[in-house]
């Protein structure tokens, strides 16, 4: 096949464009690292570096389908930019795959859309969606109104959860650097869960979407680890890895989010908007439990999870596993 991917410097969209190009898939990687994109076409992609937030284009492509990776992932920041790069960049996506022809779009969303501040086990994809949670979360539901509205692109959504790996720069390293910088709150007994996903199980996935049959009777797939890990398990395994202990502190929830919130509005007027010590979203994530039910893509994708989270770890820290 040959294969547009926008964000092809980014996390996700690097493995899976070292994936593809392993089996011999032809890849256009779209991004802005061109340091990143000259690694990419050494394996033999053509690159183009490119911002889709832009109007506009790299000329003359041509493509069976297009995985859409690009994107602003952030629990704070501006909502313009949000903005600009999650629904204007989505936007210039499905005309881009429009211009080259592409017959499928694959387009990684993110399960912060369903984010409540209550505890919420094995949700669906189904599940009524709540007023977002922030920006990032309203900005990638715009996003996916867009792409399964675009006419004649075959659209297949996926929410993967918590991607981490070799190459993560956001989610483990956030959390030890902030076990190493102060103590982590332990709300409700350390009893809150998540599911976490290694980011080869997110390529796999992707891939899957790819070569999937284009009469699905869905269109939209929650993707993770599955398994429910204790956040305090995940915290505790992934600091040991970089020799940081843990400090744990007891607080009741309700003074935590009420902290958060009172951080959050103190920065947002800030000069420069500042990133507070903690989001009200990042508060709820040690306070309550939230997994996704990942049955829907085993049946109409053939996808399931390979990489346990131990065995994920492991390969994170030994630099292996892209």
């Amino acid at each position: 096949m040959r294969i547009i991917i926008t964000g092809a410097t980014g996390f996700l969209g690097g493995v899976l464009a070292r994936r593809l190009l392993a089996q011999g898939d032809d890849v256009i990687a779209l991004g802005r690292d061109r340091v990143k994109l000259a690694s990419l076409e050494a394996l033999d992609a053509r690159t183009h570096a490119f911002d889709l937030s832009a109007t506009a284009k790299p000329p003359g492509l041509a493509a069976d389908a297009i995985v859409h990776c690009a994107a602003l992932s952030s629990p704070w920041g501006a909502r313009a930019a949000f903005h600009a790069a999650n629904v204007i960049g989505t936007q210039n996506a499905i005309k881009l795959a429009r211009d080259a022809g592409a017959r499928r779009f694959v387009h990684i969303s993110t399960p912060s859309i369903y984010f409540r501040f209550r505890d919420q086990v094995g949700v669906r994809e189904d599940a009524e969606l709540p007023a977002p949670v922030n920006a990032y979360a309203q900005t990638k539901r715009e996003a996916e109104r867009l792409v399964i509205g675009a006419s004649g692109l075959d659209p297949i959504i996926l929410r993967p959860r918590g991607l981490y790996g070799p190459g993560d720069t956001t989610l483990l390293p956030r959390l030890i650097n902030a076990a190493r910088t102060r103590a982590l709150p332990l709300m409700n007994e350390g009893r809150a869960a998540t599911d976490l996903t290694f980011i080869t199980d997110v390529a796999d996935a992707a891939h899957a979407a790819l070569i999937a049959p284009g009469a699905l009777e869905q269109r939209i797939f929650n993707i993770s680890g599955g398994e429910a890990l204790n956040v305090t398990q995940v915290a505790d395994r992934a600091a040991a890895r970089a020799n940081v202990s843990v400090r744990w502190r007891r607080m009741p929830p309700a003074f935590v989010l009420a902290f958060a919130r009172l951080s959050e509005a103190l920065c947002a007027r800030l000069p420069h908007r500042p990133e507070p010590p903690i989001t009200a979203y990042g508060a709820a994530l040690f306070a309550f439990t939230q997994t996704l039910n990942i049955e829907a893509a085993a049946k109409h994708l053939g996808w399931t999870p390979k990489v346990k989270f131990d065995e994920g770890l492991a390969l994170t820290f030994a630099g292996a596993g892209a």
